[in-house]
């Protein structure tokens, strides 16, 4: 990430200290503990954990297919930007942080790193300007082989150079001062390899380094504490990203994914669409896009069997469960709703009417595209309807195969009050839950 100048003098503000106490804390804590919290660096993974696949089409380099599953696009390339020059902004509660162009370019981007330098910073975390912050999932990435991440230096490096320099970061302090990372990583992070687990053959091992390095799903899946670190315990049981929900992904029935077949996990990853259950969206459709539909056969079952062995953790919204054939729909035909007044003449019902049934048709089914289906969907099963006001808000797309799945947005058109009401009829009619969405959370999510 890039350096930053000093913030103008901001008034206090009292959460922002109590994270940063809160970080310090912690950090004394690690090093009172000494030795009991850290865990030895490992061994370079070898073959079939690392590298790239024995299917790998002939059409792709190792190093194109590495950075693809590693999703260093979805990070490195802003909106309407071009590919990994930077600039895109994370929006933290501590300020903002803006990408680096990692590029050939020799002054904004990494044509003049050293091999140890790239494998430094992509597994420590530790840039040519200092500590870089957590946004960057080193912490996932430490599990990383050298050779893996010297492919995808090599890749990189094989692009056309971005002469582009990326924003300054907006840290107030003094979450503006780098060297305040090392106590983050005194207490929160621990470099090491990915480890070989007893009981589990290469497979399983194949599909844990595709999750927990290259993947680094847990960065966007785990809960985070005060001081933005994933809390271990809780690992893979949702979490929001960027105000989009990253719903639960382990093997529990109702909150995770244990209830989807072998076959609807894998073409969510390859498409973004899960037949009878949800199509990606918001990031989750940026992942399918930049990484997940790269990925080869052989890699997808691995993932698959590896998200199937997450132990099953609670994580859902209360009153989540997940309605496959929900009342209103099973209730409905393409074009006419069930007879049930108080649904249809809520003005929610009448904006569903004039805007989303032709291509969402009453019944859930979707008109032009599968992935306009809706029942079974997480978005509209989820009574906080977090997702479902972000899709409405700000739209979503999806390039699968060179076919692009779009929905407009609606946040130029509708009021924060229409997008709750028709956010709340949906919610009734294709998740059979009492919606909660007020005028309120959605301004809070315009932002």
């Amino acid at each position: 990430m890039t350096s930053e100048n000093p913030a103008p003098r901001k008034r206090f503000r009292p959460l922002r200290w109590a994270g940063y106490a809160a970080i310090v804390a912690a950090a004394g804590f690690g090093i009172l503990l000494g030795d009991a919290m850290i865990t030895p660096t490992g061994p370079d993974p070898v073959s079939p954990i690392g590298g790239a696949p024995a299917d790998l089409p002939a059409s792709m380099s190792r190093g194109e297919y590495l950075t693809r599953a590693a999703d260093c696009a979805a990070c490195h390339t802003r909106q309407g930007g071009l590919p990994y020059a930077g600039g895109r902004p994370f929006e933290l509660p501590i300020g903002t942080i803006f990408s680096t162009n990692i590029t050939s370019d020799p002054q904004n981007g990494i044509g003049r790193w050293t091999d140890d330098a790239f494998v430094k910073a992509v597994r420590e975390g530790i840039g040519s300007k200092g500590h870089l912050y957590p946004a960057m999932p080193y912490t996932s990435y430490s599990r990383m082989s050298r050779a893996d991440v010297l492919e995808i230096k090599k890749y990189l490096l094989s692009l056309q150079p971005v002469p582009q320099a990326a924003p300054e970061n907006t840290l107030g302090f003094p979450f503006n001062q780098r060297w305040g990372m090392f106590f983050w990583n005194t207490a929160f992070f621990r470099e090491r390899r990915q480890p070989q687990v007893e009981g589990h053959n290469a497979t399983w091992h194949r599909g844990a380094y595709l999750a927990d390095a290259l993947g680094h799903c847990s960065e966007c899946h785990t809960p985070r504490n005060l001081a933005f670190a994933r809390k271990s315990g809780s690992a893979f049981a949702g979490s929001v990203t960027e105000g989009w929900k990253a719903y639960n992904i382990t093997a529990d029935k109702t909150d995770g994914i244990g209830a989807w077949t072998d076959d609807q996990i894998a073409s969510y990853l390859r498409t973004g669409h899960a037949p009878g259950r949800s199509s990606a969206a918001g990031p989750m459709a940026e992942v399918v896009e930049n990484s997940t539909q790269y990925l080869t056969p052989s890699d997808i079952k691995a993932l698959v069997g590896y998200l199937r062995s997450v132990p099953a953790r609670k994580g859902g919204e209360p009153g989540g469960t997940v309605e496959t054939n929900p009342l209103g729909a099973r209730n409905s035909n393409a074009v006419l709703p069930g007879k049930d007044p108080q649904q249809t003449s809520s003005r929610g019902a009448r904006l569903f009417a004039g805007d989303c049934a032709g291509c969402h048709q009453y019944n859930g089914a979707g008109r032009q595209s599968n992935y306009a289906n809706l029942t079974g969907s997480r978005a509209v099963n989820d009574p906080s309807g977090a997702a479902l006001v972000q899709v409405l808000l700000h739209g979503t797309k999806l390039n699968v195969g060179g076919v692009e799945q779009s929905m407009p947005a609606f946040g130029a058109t509708y009021s924060d009050t229409q997008i709750a009401e028709v956010a709340n009829y949906v919610l009734t009619h294709f998740g059979s839950k009492t919606g909660s969405v007020t005028a309120g959370d959605v301004k809070k999510q315009r932002k």
